[in-house]
């Protein structure tokens, strides 16, 4: 894969939604790994071995990332590890003067760039701002701000913990 396509690619490991800090975009992706494999013919990259993606207040961490590219240049990644972890901050809505935190971790995490959506698959967790919910599979669509959390076969129930709202100064 040319050095031009795996920049383009890993760009995908940023994923940034709607709500991810905008100041992220303007940042260079950095990716650290034992190894990297480059498929031009299936158009993947593949990063194994501690790897650790930061993309200005963007960090993951998995044991393995697949990026992939499809012909209209739309970007997807699976990674995987026990636990892969992400953390980025968001951009701060009114009345907030700084952006929470969204972290989550889960065994596997998908990203995909072309409909802005996060799918975290066993053992999952995703924290906003202390507001914390977990379950088997956990769907954040980041363009509509929507959770989605379902609990694993004979857990039947998901967990959800609310922070009050701050009073108002």
């Amino acid at each position: 894969m040319s050095p031009a396509r795996i920049v383009a690619v890993a760009l995908a490991l940023g994923t940034a939604g709607a709500r991810a800090e905008q100041a992220d975009t303007t940042k260079p992706t950095q990716i650290e790994a034992n190894r990297m494999r480059a498929d031009d013919a299936r158009r993947t990259n593949t990063f194994e071995g501690n790897v650790v993606v930061t993309r200005g207040t963007l960090n993951i961490r998995a044991d393995r990332i697949v990026v992939r590219q499809d012909a209209e240049g739309n970007q997807y990644a699976t990674a995987t590890g026990n636990p892969v972890r992400f953390r980025q901050r968001q951009d701060a809505k009114p009345p907030e003067a700084e952006g929470i935190w969204l972290e989550g971790e889960a065994k596997r995490v998908e990203l995909d760039e072309k409909a802005g959506k996060i799918e975290l698959f066993d053992s999952a967790r995703v924290n906003r701002g202390g507001d914390e919910v977990t379950g088997n599979y956990i769907l954040v669509d980041q363009r509509s701000d929507l959770f989605t959390v379902t609990p694993g076969k004979g857990e039947g129930r998901v967990r959800a913990t609310i922070q009050p709202k701050p009073p108002e100064k």
